[in-house]
């Protein structure tokens, strides 16, 4: 990308979602990450931005902006954090218990 991504928090979600509708599953675990991000690193929900809002791009796709431009994503998160945050450890599973337990150690 064209711009400088220190200090972003990024999510991929794969897919042309210029020609694809974004699968509930995609949105669900969209919001799970950056609902992680925001509880663990202090990031403010109103702070979301699609990779079209800082370059010259088309991504993240028609279908998937409309979720963030509506306000979706933004609420899927809030009530992710009003209902008690999330433990990316109980959604990983318990092979990547030592990778999350590093990252929220900030390794």
């Amino acid at each position: 990308t064209d711009y400088d991504t220190t200090g972003h928090f990024l999510v991929l979600c794969e897919g042309d979602f210029d020609q694809e509708v974004v699968s509930e599953a995609q949105l669900h675990g969209a919001a799970l990450a950056f609902a992680w991000a925001a509880q663990n690193f202090r990031i403010a929900s109103n702070t979301l931005a699609g990779h079209r809002d800082l370059a010259q791009t088309s991504c993240p796709g028609a279908n998937l902006y409309a979720h963030l431009s509506s306000g979706d994503l933004k609420r899927r998160i809030d009530d992710l954090l009003a209902a008690g945050g999330v433990n990316l450890q109980h959604f990983c599973g318990p092979d990547a218990v030592a990778r999350v337990a590093a990252i929220e150690a900030g390794n």
